[in-house]
């Protein structure tokens, strides 16, 4: 070691972005104010390099050691490699409330006992560098690392900066535990995560790499990963981002061609069944097709009727026609022939309708004449009814006079009663005094109702109580009844012990046809024991509240029983348990063999009876089927066997017992409960309680004496209530009295009020009437002359009537004259054409003739045109919508007639019925095939084309991955063989190479740790857990050659190996890290590392030299062996808390320890305290 300490002394132009942390601000407490000296390396204060953090945890940032020769920390300027951590600050953070870590640049050992926080600098790096806690396997919030009491933490990690920085960048996280959030700075700028992320990347640190950063969580998970995922990891370490790219690109092409491989042999297999079932059904498909074209022909044919059809109809049309001109020509000679012979018939004929002419034109002047008779003859009778009205209206008069004359008399006698009763005025009232004596009245009336209204109440509570009293007395009666019977017993026990219970029961009684099955009352009640020489051991199994459990069967019953008895009834306490299972379902443990073999005699469900839906209730509530029963009590013998069986509860007749057996502890594992059996009390058959008895009949003579009380009481009440009524009727009287004199008084005066006012209107009716009385003579006399007017218009009347008469009767002879010229001139022409008749019947045949022959061309040439319409839509829409119709529309024979195509679609059908149907579809599925077939065939040129590219790309791609690959790996291999070499083992690293797909290819980890052993894979089968931590840190350690990182951690990696194992790879991984001097270049080359990472330093002789150094490192652990490899370049984190932490903790002097330490080793003062 050399010989002199010099102090390490690191530049801090960056002060002004140090964060500012609660109680510690710039090296210095918030309590003194004045800086402190930081301990440097070797333990001697400095101005500037010693950091006080709070009383509970404390980081001293120095070299320590316990070795032979004397302790020296060498001079060296070794620099942080960019991206390297150079100082980490936290405040409140999990276990710390303030604390700066200062690691070296090489190998960085943090040590201390469990629980001081080591793993928490491990946790401070992931989450400052902006990765999630889901990388450490502890915690899922990022919350949950703020220490407890506190709302947030402070995180800020220094990295050593490159060219591109001016200064060390300077990351800064702030958890805060409201809302789970983390945000960060950098540099004092605000920044996202992602941005911190890209810084890290920038430096190629990879956090979520377990070959990077392998944290005391994720220990277990990277000696579990897969050598697949373990080749990824590797890449991602120290493989360019490149080959990273070209390896996921084979991975995808691989994939792809696989798939297309997988779809190109599907479609293989099934375009040669499908071609297969082509050739099946080729015979099958013409014929259904020549059927096809039959009934395509069949179609046509019937579909092309209308066209033959209007061919026949148009030379029908012809025919008709032709005809018709032929019996028009006929015609017209043979009016010519008879014309003579009909010219007398049609003279005759002529003065025939001549004369029938004159008969209706008479006919009309006859109607004429009638309806002039017939208004005259209304007119007189008008007239006639006018005289008898007027006669009417002067009797009237008349008898007007008479009454005018009688009412004149009538009033004038009533004008003077009126005038004598207006000289006697009645007698004066005063109605306020009647109104006061009739309220008095009526307030009497109303105390005596509510009197009656306080008896009538008195009498409804007496009946209410007597009522009470008489139902309690029925219920006694039909309790002291129950007495003598072993249900009312049950029933009385129920009332006692759960009064709610015996309520809800007495109403489920009264109500099930409410239910939609039956629901059982309590199992006390339901149950009992079939033999009561078990009932104290059966009774033992069960509690109070078992035994007053309702059974129901449906949910719908439960829910409806549970609502009756807390909503409706307002009962607590009810226990209530559904049935659905049969007893079926449940099975004893053992057979009852093995039951005597422990002296038991059976199962408490043998010994118990009761509706099957009650036992299926209990056998899973209190294990009825699986709880033995024995008389005699239980031997120790017994009761060994019985712990190891599979019976867990038994009961005999003095005591209950239940085995409680813990698996996770072991077979072992048994403990039991012992309980006494208690005597029964529910299910036991005891004489009639005589006192209770007793007390039933006390209380029925005691509630009859008062019921007759209450009905004597009631007797009275009635009658002092029917007083009360008498007293109100007469009170009514008066006041009905009274009412009606003071009525008849009012009246009386209002009468005598109106009497002027009457006496005014009978004056007034008196001159009316006499008015009335001088006007009757002029009337009269006016209808008089009415009467005279009218007489003289009537008769007149009546001779129009007689000239109208005589008018009617000439007008009736001439058309009788004209009827009787019309017969003989009809019989005159009847004549003529009965001598003419065969003459006339030949035209009119004719002319029949030549009428339906028009009609019949008229005819077909309306059917001929609507055919033509017909025939002209198919030949222009279906024909041009189907070339195949309009072909065969081309074809069809212009000579053929009707008949003949009938014949030529009798035909088709008939070849039709001679071909068998078959399937319908099978063309259609044929073509459909044929299509699948070309389909599946153009699709196989396509995924052969795409095989042929994917091939091609996977070739140039793993020509330029797997050389790299394969490069990359001997170098780790040759590094890694000589890290065990160097502990007389032997290992080596290899690829595997999976020729079927590049997900499969993996890193193989060959060892050999004992001399005659051939090299094996490393796995959990083979190796120790020793083993394969020394595999892996020393795999850890043969990336730093070739890594990408610049830092490493590893925590607790050590945990697992022996000493000697321990202690080599601790001189390996100092000499790797710190690049000691004792390395030579071949070893370095052995390991794959290149000269090209030079550290400057000092040699012992002063002379300047360069040594190589790796990436720095975290080695976390909480314990270390004695005497370990020391090396320049190394730096010790001792992490000290806990409750004997001092207040006043920048006092400890940690070289004053040290000297303690190796004092009492024998070895000397240490160069700390010299230095101090």
């Amino acid at each position: 070691m050399p010989s002199r300490t010099t102090p390490l002394r690191r530049r801090r132009e960056d002060t002004d972005d140090d964060l500012d942390f609660s109680g510690v601000a710039n090296g210095v407490t918030s309590g003194s104010g004045s800086k402190k000296a930081r301990l440097s390396v070797n333990g001697n204060p400095s101005r500037s390099s010693q950091r006080t953090p709070s009383s509970n945890n404390y980081v001293s940032a120095r070299h320590s050691g316990l070795q032979a020769e004397p302790l020296r920390a060498e001079p060296t300027r070794r620099k942080h490699q960019p991206g390297a951590i150079v100082r980490v600050k936290l405040a409140n953070f999990v276990t710390y409330t303030a604390v700066e870590f200062l690691p070296g640049p090489s190998l960085n050992m943090v040590i201390g006992p469990n629980g001081t926080g080591k793993s928490t600098l491990v946790c401070a790096i992931c989450l400052g560098l902006g990765w999630g806690a889901q990388h450490l396997g502890r915690a899922k919030d990022v919350a949950e690392y703020v220490k407890h009491g506190c709302q947030d933490a402070l995180i800020e990690i220094e990295l050593a900066g490159d060219g591109t920085f001016k200064r060390n960048p300077v990351v800064q996280c702030k958890i805060a535990r409201d809302g789970n959030k983390s945000t960060f700075t950098i540099n004092g700028k605000t920044a996202s995560r992602k941005q911190v992320q890209e810084l890290a990347r920038h430096f190629s640190i990879q956090i979520d790499n377990l070959c990077q950063f392998l944290p005391q969580d994720k220990v277990v998970e990277f000696a579990a990963m897969t050598p697949v995922e373990l080749l990824r990891s590797t890449q991602r370490a120290v493989a360019p981002q490149e080959m990273l790219d070209m390896h996921e690109n084979l991975k995808e092409l691989r994939k792809q061609q696989k798939m297309v491989e997988a779809e190109n042999n599907s479609n293989q297999e099934t375009l040669t069944n499908l071609e297969t079932r082509q050739r099946m059904q080729q015979a099958d498909v013409e014929r259904m097709r020549e059927r096809n074209e039959i009934k395509r022909r069949i179609e046509f044919l019937e579909r092309s009727r209308p066209i033959w059809q209007y061919r026949d109809a148009r030379a029908a049309h012809e025919e008709a026609k032709n005809k018709k001109v032929v019996a028009a020509k006929e015609l017209d000679e043979l009016e010519a022939e008879v014309e003579p012979s009909l010219r007398a018939v049609n003279a005759k004929q002529a003065y025939q309708d001549q004369i029938e002419a004159a008969i209706k034109e008479r006919g009309h002047i006859v109607k004429q004449a009638e309806r002039t008779a017939d208004a005259t003859d209304q007119k007189i009778k008008g007239l006639c009814d006018r005289l008898k009205e007027l006669g009417h209206e002067r009797e009237a008069e008349a008898n007007g006079g008479k009454k005018s004359r009688s009412d004149v008399a009538r009033l004038q006698g009533s004008i003077t009663r009126l005038k004598k009763q207006m000289e006697e005025p009645p007698p004066e009232l005063d109605v306020s005094s009647f109104n006061e004596q009739i309220r008095e009245k009526n307030r009497k009336i109303e105390d005596l109702r509510q009197t009656g209204f306080d008896i009538k109440k008195q009498q409804e509570e007496k009946v209410r109580l007597g009522t009470q009293k008489n139902a309690r007395i029925l219920q006694a009666q039909q309790d002291l009844k129950s007495l003598d019977s072993q249900a009312g017993q049950m029933m009385t026990k129920l009332s006692r012990i759960s009064p709610d219970s015996y309520k809800a029961w007495q109403w489920v009684q009264n109500n099930q046809d409410q239910f939609e099955k039956r629901v059982f009352g309590p199992v006390m009640i339901e149950c009992s024991i079939k033999d009561p020489k078990w009932v104290d051991m059966i009774e033992s199994l069960f509690g109070r509240s078992t035994f007053i459990t309702f059974t129901v069967q449906t949910k719908n019953d439960l829910k409806k029983f549970m609502t009756q008895v807390h909503e409706v009834m307002g009962l607590s306490e009810i226990n209530t348990r559904m049935a659905t299972a049969s007893l079926e379902e449940f099975q004893h443990p053992c057979s009852d063999e093995e039951l005597s073999r422990y002296g038991l005699d059976g199962w408490a469900s043998d010994f118990i009876s009761g509706p099957e839906p009650v036992l299926v209730m209990l056998y899973p509530e209190i294990r009825l089927h699986l709880t033995a029963v024995g008389w005699e009590d239980t031997t120790p013998e017994q009761y060994d066997m019985l712990s190891t069986s599979r019976i867990d509860n038994w009961a005999t007749s003095k005591s209950t017992y239940k085995i409680v057996r813990r698996r996770e502890y072991g077979s072992s594992a048994v403990s039991a409960h012992v309980g006494n059996n208690k005597p029964a009390t529910i299910w036991t058959d005891q004489p009639v309680d005589i006192g209770a008895k007793r007390e039933l009949q006390e209380s029925i003579e005691g509630w009859s004496q008062e019921v007759k009380a209450f009905e004597n009481e009631n007797k009275e009440l009635q009658a002092q209530l029917h007083h009360v009524r008498d007293q109100i009727q007469s009170k009514r009287e008066e006041v009905d009295r009274m009412t009606e004199e003071k009525s008849a008084r009012q009246k009386a005066i209002g009468v005598f009020k109106g009497l002027p006012t009457k006496l005014e209107q009978e004056q007034q009716k008196l001159s009316t009437a006499q008015e009335s009385l001088a006007g009757v003579r002029e009337r009269i006399k006016a209808i008089q002359e009415q009467v005279d007017k009218v007489t003289l218009q009537r008769g007149q009347a009546a001779l129009d009537y007689a000239n109208a008469v005589e008018a009617l009767r000439e007008a009736h002879n001439t058309l009788y004259t004209a009827e009787v010229m019309h017969i003989e001139a009809t019989s005159e022409v009847e004549t003529l054409i009965q001598r003419n008749s065969s003459v006339k019947t030949l035209l009119e045949n004719k002319r029949k003739e030549v009428r339906e022959l028009t009609s019949t061309a008229e005819n077909v040439r309306k059917e001929a045109k609507r055919l033509m319409k017909i025939c002209t839509q198919i030949i222009n829409v279906q024909g041009a919508a189907e070339p195949a119709f309009s072909a065969f529309l081309q074809e069809l024979p212009t000579d053929a007639d009707g008949a003949h195509m009938e014949e030529e679609i009798s035909s088709e059908k008939a070849r039709l019925e001679l071909m068998h149907e078959g399937n319908g579809g099978v063309i259609k599925e044929y073509e459909q095939r044929q299509k699948r077939v070309e389909a599946l065939k153009a699709k196989e040129e396509e995924c052969n084309h795409a095989l042929q590219e994917l091939g091609a790309k996977i070739t140039e791609l793993r020509g330029n991955w797997e050389p790299e690959l394969d490069n990359l790996v001997e170098k780790i291999s040759r590094s890694f063989s000589y890290n065990m070499q160097q502990i007389n083992c032997a290992g080596e690293v290899g690829v595997f190479k999976d020729e079927q797909d590049f997900d499969d290819w993996a890193i193989q980890i060959r060892v050999k740790f004992r001399e005659n052993e051939p090299l094996s894979l490393l796995d959990s089968h083979r190796q120790s857990g020793g083993e394969r931590a020394v595999s892996t840190i020393f795999y850890l350690m043969s990336l730093q050659s070739l890594t990408r990182s610049p830092f490493r951690v590893v925590d607790e990696i050590n945990q697992g190996m022996d000493p000697r194992n321990e202690r080599l790879v601790h001189k390996r991984m100092v000499n790797i890290a710190c690049g000691n001097g004792d390395i030579d270049g071949d070893e370095f080359r052995a390991q794959g590392i290149d000269n090209d990472v030079e550290l400057d330093g000092e040699s012992a002789d002063g002379q300047q030299r360069k040594s190589n150094a790796g990436s720095q490192y975290f080695l976390i652990t909480p314990k270390l062996l004695n005497g370990l490899e020391y090396a320049r370049g190394m730096r010790v984190l001792c992490i000290v808390s806990g409750e004997y932490m001092p207040q006043e903790h920048s006092k400890i002097d940690f070289g004053k320890c040290v000297d303690i330490a190796r004092g009492l080793k024998g070895l000397g003062p240490s160069s700390v305290a010299a230095a101090g």
